[in-house]
Order: C-alpha cells, then sequence, then structure tokens
C-alpha cells in the first residue's frame, strides 16, 4: 500500500483517541507521509471540508474510536474507494474496529507499506426520498436514486437506515407500508422499521429481535421495530431488491430518516422512502493473520464460553 497521504481520524471528546491520534500522526510523518489529523463526532463533520479542501483523497484513513466514528468515515469515504483502518479507542463495542494493541509495537505502518493486510468489502446501502405525485410513480415505478435526489447525493449507510415517527406531542407510532420490488409486502404499525445490511445486523436490528447475518452474506434486513402485530415479523431480502417505504394514515404524522444514527432526512405525508443497495462497498482494512467472525460475536456479545480458550464437547 502507498502512503503518500493518510487522514487520521479521531472521536471527539475522547482524550484517549486524540492522544493515540497525535502518536500515530509523528509515526507517520517521521516516515515521510502527509498526514492530516481531524476529529469527528455528533456535531463535528470534517469529511466534507475535507473532500473540498483537500487536493487529492488519501491511501487510507486511520479511525480512531468505536463503531459510530467508523460509520461515519465509511458514509463519506467509501464512496471514494479509500481503505478504512479502525481501531478502538474510546470506544464501546466495536464490531468494526481492531484491538488497540495493535497500535502498539511500531511495526504496524511497515505492515501496511509490505502489504501485509487483507481489505474485506462491506455492502452498504443507499437511499432517497420519493417527492413524486401517486401519477408520476406509477408512470415510472423505477426510477433511479440519481433521478429521485437530482443533484444531490444519495443518503448512504454502512450499517442501517430506519425510520420512526418525527413528532413528540404524541405517541411515537407511525404506520408504514413496506413495497419490495413493486409488490406490497406488509403495513407496519408500531415505532418504525429497520432496513439493515449484515453489517448492521449487530446494532440496532438485533436489538428489536432481528436475526444476525454473516458480512459474507449479501442481503437487507427489514426488521419493525415494536410493532403492534404479533405477525409482523423479520424479513430477510436479495441484495438486489427495490424497497419503497410509505407512509399511511393522518396526513399531520411524519417520519424521520435515520443512517447509521445520524440525521437523514424528514417525510412529509405523500412522500415516500427507496432504498437499495449502494453500487461501492465500505473497504475495511483487516490486520488479522485468521480473523473470525464468530470470535468477535463471542467476545463482544458475551455468549458463553470463549472460542479463544474452548476446547471441544467430549459428546
Amino acid at each position: 500500500m502507498r502512503l503518500d497521504l493518510v487522514w487520521v481520524i479521531y472521536r471527539a471528546g475522547s482524550h484517549s483517541a486524540h492522544r493515540e491520534a497525535c502518536c500515530c500522526v509523528d509515526e507517520l510523518q517521521a516516515l515521510g507521509v502527509k498526514v492530516v489529523m481531524a476529529m469527528s463526532g455528533v456535531t463535528a463533520n470534517p469529511f466534507p471540508d475535507l473532500l473540498a479542501s483537500e487536493a487529492g483523497l488519501p491511501d487510507l484513513a486511520v479511525v480512531l474510536g468505536g463503531d459510530g466514528t467508523v460509520l461515519g468515515a465509511a458514509r463519506h469515504l467509501a464512496v471514494h474507494d479509500v481503505p478504512i483502518l479502525s481501531f478502538n479507542v474510546g470506544g464501546h463495542l466495536g464490531f468494526l474496529t481492531h484491538e488497540r494493541c495493535l497500535l502498539d509495537g511500531g511495526q504496524l505502518w511497515q505492515r501496511l507499506l509490505q502489504d501485509n493486510f487483507a481489505l474485506e468489502r462491506r455492502m452498504m446501502l443507499q437511499a432517497a426520498v420519493d417527492s413524486r405525485s401517486p401519477a408520476e410513480r406509477t408512470a415510472r415505478p423505477t426510477a433511479s436514486l440519481q433521478d429521485l435526489n437530482g443533484t444531490k447525493p444519495p443518503h448512504w449507510a454502512l450499517n442501517d437506515f430506519y425510520m420512526r415517527p418525527y413528532r413528540d406531542d404524541v405517541s411515537p407510532t407511525c404506520t408504514l407500508e413496506l413495497e419490495i420490488d413493486g409488490e406490497v409486502v406488509d403495513h407496519y404499525r408500531g415505532d418504525g422499521l429497520i432496513l439493515a445490511t449484515p453489517t448492521g445486523s449487530t446494532g440496532y436490528s438485533m436489538a428489536s429481535g432481528g436475526p444476525i447475518l454473516h458480512p459474507g452474506i449479501d442481503a437487507i434486513i427489514v426488521s419493525p421495530i415494536c410493532p403492534m402485530s404479533l405477525s409482523s415479523r423479520p424479513v430477510i431480502v436479495p441484495p438486489a431488491s427495490r424497497l419503497v417505504i410509505g407512509l399511511l394514515g393522518e396526513n399531520t404524522r411524519r417520519v424521520k430518516l435515520w443512517k447509521d444514527g445520524a440525521s437523514g432526512a424528514l417525510l412529509e405525508p405523500g412522500q415516500c422512502c427507496v432504498v437499495q443497495r449502494a453500487r461501492h462497498h465500505a473497504l475495511m482494512v483487516v490486520l488479522e493473520q485468521s480473523p473470525s467472525y464468530y470470535r468477535t460475536l463471542t467476545h463482544k456479545l458475551h455468549w458463553a464460553g470463549s472460542l479463544l480458550n474452548n476446547q471441544p464437547s467430549p459428546s
């Protein structure tokens, strides 16, 4: 891997992440690498300014934080095919990150320069708000997301999109219609709907009772949030599916679209949200020689036993 330009992104509000970021900058600059450092958080999004002001794209983005910091980087950098190397510094679960100890030892940058790593491609989703009239939708039911968004880029998500009621002064429920490939599948009444990737299957979707999918599987998980009908169950659909979610019920009700937990768009009555698999993937740098998704699940979710120490059952 060439390391002419590296962006070091650290979690806002984390002293440990800032300290590690400074160490990374010093080590990279000692190797003659140009480095740009920036913080990222709920109220600090450095990527629009970096992408607009920097002369070129980085060869690598080093992300220091938790999964939220990684998701923010992926939403902006994946479309440009920028590899992301992440470490859990100041984060929580860290499903998408390496352990912090891999930053120590001084061998990290040499490994990258010698191509001693792997690149993992993670499926992403894209979404756009369809504000056309019912007649226009009937005339062009498969309008592209680019046509729907015009000059604006689509909304992107590595984990999930979810739609929830926007008003706070009434009971937080809504009724959403799900259409898959032109066929109305169900009406969901409840707290909302989650559309997740396999990467996002261990996030909000799992908390809502959805299944866990291996990231090597490309699929879209549809999980209702606290549905008012026991017949509303999570479903898994093929990755090439086109999902259209419409808002039903009172004309005064609005729904908010969220992307990886970040603000997306506000849907007014009569509007729809169209969700599809993104054309690009998030490129994640993997340093482990023998990575195991199941070992990660066992460790992060505190399942019984340990894949590191567990011996085969005598039975």
